[in-house]
């Protein structure tokens, strides 16, 4: 009797754990399928409570919060050259990010975190320079398919 409900008592905490949050890679790469100065995959859909890896593949590389693109009371990140970053993404919508020496560049991406719309319409409304331009209009097309 007393095996059967330390195993059900087991069984109900089982079933009611909270669920465990994901980790995702993002690779920094001076070339990668999209052409040079990429993130892969530039385009990342996650659940809040998530964590993505950014993993630089030479030290010219870093990944930053793109001011303007990030949904209202988030945190900005910034990770340093060279270095891996993990960041852990709590409120739902839409997050930009680059890296800082080759934004120019169009090393750009998007993080979704739940239910984009929380901020679509104002991360989508942010000007960018150079190739930055085209590969957030094509980062935002993607993400409306």
């Amino acid at each position: 009797m007393m095996k059967t409900a330390f195993h059900a008592a087991m069984a109900i905490l089982a079933l009611t754990a909270p669920a465990q949050a994901a980790e995702v890679e993002v690779k920094m790469l001076n070339r990668g399928e999209a052409g040079m100065m990429v993130f892969e995959p530039a385009l990342v859909k996650i659940a809040p409570g998530d964590t993505v890896r950014f993993v630089p593949t030479n030290p010219g590389h870093n990944a930053q919060s793109r001011p303007g693109m990030l949904p209202e009371g988030a945190e900005p990140f910034q990770g340093a050259m060279g270095k891996e970053i993990a960041v852990t993404f709590e409120k739902e919508g839409v997050y930009g990010y680059d890296c800082m020496p080759h934004y120019g560049m169009g090393m750009v991406g998007l993080v979704v975190v739940g239910d984009p719309s929380a901020n679509l319409d104002e991360a989508q409304a942010v000007k960018h320079r150079g190739k930055a331009t085209g590969r957030f209009e094509a980062l935002f097309a993607a993400l409306k398919n």
